[in-house]
């Protein structure tokens, strides 16, 4: 995939046109600029980020994930991640449902942690296949670390903007402690025509963790805005990321950051007959941080709180629980029926986040 051309997202097929930020402009304070970023966040908590500076960082990340993929099935299933709740490591095609009914996903994806990679060569969580492993170095950190600066300065802006005592959300996100951060390569075979346009491939789902920094070499990812009713799709544009509002951020808002819940279907058109390559980094709270509104630190999140008194924000679970759930009752291995299903969601029924 990576340096092939392929043909041109159509323009027949709804899309959304979500609001571009520049991070040059809001990492040099440009106010303007970060109160575009944060109206994105609070109405659809989607958004294109341009000139985040990481386009070599991806283009390496691609081409490890051809490498890793291309190897044997057998090879790679002696890294898969497993039906206990844990993230990192291979999943192969079918590993996962993709709705209430157990239909199988149509991805297969490599998961590598934030703590394996910054603590490297030390393994923390598990080993990888031999192709990552010897491009931890070179490749992969270089991609975690620009993700993580990425990241960081738009919680140093949310953070400001929810009225919390300074660095309240990157230490929630810290570096060094245990999270389940960590980068995903994804592939998906080729599914032409128009009998499978609409089949998931991933299903509708919000994300786990608190912010993700995705890159798309293709289209096929569909938003369900608030307030919606009908999935759009989000056109990749060269050189931009598409990055989101998960879970966490919602629920230690109050509900103020937007969680909007998203599909992958395959790519529209002529672009269905290629594979379909993805790269994401998903920025996670620390392991044992419980999710709940932060309303002690901060009177615009317990004025929100309060104008939903339907909605609870004790979740109860710390960020690994809720994160362990969600994972394993996305796994097919552990499907009890359409309990199972509900067992793996979020925020997706939760109308402040909608």
């Amino acid at each position: 995939m990576p340096g092939i051309t392929l043909p041109a997202f159509p323009d027949n097929v709804p899309t959304h046109s979500l609001p571009t930020i520049d991070f040059e402009l809001v990492k040099a304070g440009n106010q303007a600029e970060i109160d575009h970023l944060w109206e994105a966040a609070v109405t659809c908590g989607f958004w294109y980020l341009k000139n985040h500076g990481a386009e070599q960082e991806v283009t390496a990340m691609f081409d490890l994930g051809a490498e890793t993929f291309a190897l044997p099935l057998e090879e790679k299933m002696k890294y898969e991640q497993g039906d206990s709740g844990r993230s990192c490591g291979y999943k192969k095609i079918g590993g996962n449902a993709v709705d209430a009914a157990g239909l199988p996903d149509m991805t297969e994806f490599l998961n590598v942690t934030k703590d394996d990679v910054l603590a490297f060569p030390e393994v923390v969580h598990r080993t990888y296949p031999s192709t990552v492993t010897a491009a931890i170095p070179s490749v992969v950190h270089p991609f975690v670390c620009k993700s993580i600066e990425v990241n960081n300065t738009i919680l140093r802006i949310f953070t400001q903007k929810l009225g919390l005592p300074e660095g309240t959300l990157e230490e929630l996100h810290a570096r060094d402690l245990p999270s389940g951060s960590e980068s995903r390569v994804i592939r998906s075979p080729p599914m032409p025509g128009k009998d499978t346009a609409d089949r998931p491939m991933i299903g509708s789902h919000t994300d786990f963790g608190s912010l993700a920094f995705l890159h798309n070499i293709l289209g096929g990812l569909q938003v369900l805005l608030p307030g919606e009713t009908q999935w759009a799709y989000v056109k990749p544009i060269p050189g931009h990321a598409i990055c989101n509002v998960g879970d966490a951020l919602t629920v230690f808002s109050g509900g103020i950051l937007k969680s909007a819940v998203h599909r992958v279907v395959p790519p529209p058109g002529a672009q269905g007959e290629y594979e379909r390559w993805s790269l994401v980094f998903f920025t996670r709270p620390n392991n044992t941080q419980v999710l709940r509104a932060l309303v002690e630190d901060s009177p615009v999140i317990m004025e929100s709180v309060k104008q939903y008194p339907e909605v609870v924000f004790e979740t109860g679970s710390t960020a690994e629980e809720w994160f362990s759930r969600r994972t394993k009752y996305q796994r097919l291995g552990n499907r009890e029926g359409s309990q199972s299903w509900a067992a793996s969601r979020g925020t997706e029924h939760n109308p402040v986040a909608r």
